[in-house]
């Protein structure tokens, strides 16, 4: 897949991904064969748009499984593999001569690149994805020659001819690339096959040969040939770049396509092998460790031995199974034929014989008490109920180990008593700031602490206060609050606050939280009656009723 442009935002590079990915949709469609059969007729032809009755023609022609289609049905399907990018809506003129040919011709398709290449690649895994592929190991020995003479004539004076240059450098990375993909096949072959457990001796005696001789022979001519490759390529490496600059000045190709010109829009352009450095850097990678991974000769090494190494194991697994040790593979065999042909009930009498999976059991263990469940829920849905670890791995409901100690919370008590210590402290100097201020509130500004218990005694007296009727100014009885007998109190604080109504009385208390004004009230603070008197609150409270030590606020 190309590289987004460089300079493209990432939603953009995600959407053309997603775009591109699409292509495949149709491989996993519920209609993938038809639409299969639809687009190996579009591949079949070059630069040709097909109309529905013409594609109908040729399905019916190949057949399988689109020769069945209708036109309304057809349609269906071209139109989804536009939708997913793998066709194109064709552009050229419909010649007809009469209505009913224009109302056939007119929607025509076309193959896009993209559907094409898709094609092509399903095509391949269809055709031989788990065949075993030869490697054509003559192809290596090609590739070394071709870097050996393409070394000589660039170190000469005056350089390759670039026609000649041009020819070499193109056959021998059609060779490479042939040769290594061959072995990237062999060996994902070669690894499926040794993952099996279940090979039998004729099955092993193959493989046996195969790894033996094919691979080893594999192995053995490339690490013969790598030293070579590798300093073939050190002497052409300081040569290339020029190499290249000769190359594209003598053969552009499609290279003025990828910068926009004469108001030409910029295309993307898929280069030849072996016209970027990249595809050199490529191939030296694959016969030199240039990032310290390991080269892929490194890497074939290795595959090799473990293929060796599976091997034995399965010579070591059929040895044991020769004695009659380990391998079960025979009954298992057997087990599985009855399975197949056994009906349903008889297939579980036949799990719960072999491997003692009898029906679900109930533990007795009961659900959390405040879950009700309804009889209709099913187990699968239904709430988890937590099994304890000595029933579900010993089925022992008998507590096993010592019992743990209690735990100490001395230190959570300590800083619990701590806190409340701190807190009453605060409540008590609060309370001693209002006392202090009484008289003064005018002319004092109060703590957050001090403010919050005068909100909170003057909350407890309005709460206290009663309801009565009295005689409004026109003579008719109305009901109100009745503030004069209106108090508050805090006995551990020893603080009482009494509140009146006063028509025209104002109240500022100012804090450093911010001004509170109450409008016809007074304040008086005081001291509970069950306190004994200070001398200075007996000054204070001179003339006041109940022994109320006091000042009238406003």
């Amino acid at each position: 897949m190309e590289a987004p442009v460089s300079g493209a935002s990432p939603d953009a590079g995600d959407d053309e991904a997603r775009r591109r990915l699409d292509a495949y949709t149709y491989l996993s469609a519920p209609e993938r064969l038809e639409h299969v059969a639809i687009m190996r007729v579009f591949c079949g032809t070059l630069l040709a748009d097909l109309a529905v009755p013409d594609l109908m023609a040729k399905l019916r022609e190949a057949g399988g499984p689109g020769a069945g289609l209708d036109a309304d049905t057809l349609t269906a399907r071209l139109e989804k593999l536009v939708q997913w990018g793998n066709l194109l809506r064709s552009s050229h003129t419909v010649k007809a001569s009469s209505i009913s040919e224009y109302q056939r011709s007119r929607s025509r398709y076309q193959l896009s690149k993209l559907g094409e290449r898709v094609q092509r690649d399903a095509d391949g895994v269809l055709a031989g994805a788990d065949a075993a592929r030869e490697v054509s190991n003559e192809l290596l020995a090609l590739v070394e020659r071709g870097l050996r003479e393409l070394a000589e004539r660039v170190t000469v004076p005056g350089g390759i001819d670039p026609r000649d240059g041009l020819e070499r450098v193109s056959t021998l990375f059609v060779q490479f690339t042939e040769f290594a993909e061959s072995v990237r096949d062999f060996y994902a072959y070669l690894g499926q096959v040794l993952a099996r457990y279940d090979l039998d001796s004729a099955e092993y005696q193959g493989f046996k040969e195969l790894l033996l001789d094919y691979v080893e022979a594999i192995t053995e001519d490339v690490a013969f040939r790598a030293p070579r490759i590798s300093a073939a390529l050190d002497t052409l490496w300081p040569h290339l770049p020029g190499l290249l600059a000769r190359l594209d000045a003598h053969a552009q190709g499609l290279t003025g396509l990828s910068s926009p010109g004469d108001g030409r829009p910029e295309t993307r352009v898929q280069r030849s092998r072996g016209r970027e450095i990249a595809d050199w850097e490529g191939l030296r990678g694959w016969f030199v460790d240039t990032d310290g991974d390991g080269s892929q000769v490194d890497q074939l090494r290795d595959a090799t031995l473990r293929a060796l190494q599976s091997l034995l194991a399965n010579a070591k697994r059929m040895l044991r199974s020769a004695t009659g040790e380990m391998s079960r593979r025979r009954d298992l065999l057997r087990l599985a034929r009855w399975f197949d042909e056994a009906a349903p009930q008889d297939a579980h009498d036949i799990a719960v014989a072999a491997f003692g999976l009898y029906g679900a059991r109930h533990l007795g263990i009961p659900p959390a008490a405040d879950e009700v469940v309804p009889a209709a829920t099913s187990w699968w849905t239904g709430p988890v109920v937590e099994v304890p670890v000595a029933l579900r791995e010993r089925g022992s409901r008998a507590q096993r180990g010592r019992m743990s100690s209690a735990e100490d919370h001395s230190e959570q008590k300590r800083r619990l008593r701590e806190a409340a210590r701190r807190q009453a402290a605060a409540r008590a100097a609060a309370a001693d700031e209002l006392r202090s201020a009484s008289g003064r509130f005018a002319e004092m500004r109060l703590t957050s602490a001090a403010l919050g218990l005068l909100l909170e005694l003057l909350a407890t007296a309005l709460g206290n206060a009663h309801l009565r009727r009295r005689a409004g100014t026109d003579g008719e009885q109305a009901t109100g609050f009745d503030l004069d007998a209106a108090h508050g109190e805090d006995v551990e604080l020893g603080i009482r606050l009494t509140v009146r109504r006063t028509v025209g009385a104002r109240c500022v208390l100012r804090s450093t939280d911010g001004d509170l004004l109450l409008d016809d009230l007074e304040l008086h603070i005081g001291r509970t009656s069950s306190d004994t008197a200070d001398p200075a609150g007996t000054a204070d409270t001179a003339g006041t009723a109940d022994g109320e030590a006091g000042v009238s606020v406003s």
